[in-house]
């Protein structure tokens, strides 16, 4: 009676250690539970790369295929201009700081 005692002690505190690292240690469930975070965040990844990459396949055959398409790209990218034109190129940002413009008058 008393055997059956120890070992039923013995057998709770056992469970009771392989419970808890179940839990705590990196393999058991909050180690799941990042590795699952882990593949949900790649999964998102992964999609994106190949809608990205979709997008590119169809520019690609498009740039080999249309040719007004090339025109525009070469013309908006590479600003070449068609004979008789002027391509006037503005700077994205204006600074305040030029030479004859008064400071003090703001």
């Amino acid at each position: 009676m008393l055997g059956r005692r120890i070992l039923l002690g013995i057998l709770i505190v056992v469970n009771l250690i392989l419970i808890i690292r179940l839990a705590v240690s990196d393999q058991g469930i909050f180690g799941y539970n990042d590795l699952d975070d882990r593949v949900d965040t790649l999964q998102e990844k992964i999609e994106k790369t190949d809608a990205r990459s979709l997008e590119l396949s169809r520019e690609i055959r498009r740039l080999k295929t249309d040719r007004s398409y090339q025109e525009k790209v070469i013309r908006s990218r590479m600003n070449y201009v068609k004979d008789n034109e002027i391509l006037y190129i503005f700077p994205d940002s204006v600074e305040n700081n030029s030479p004859g413009v008064n400071s003090d008058a703001k």
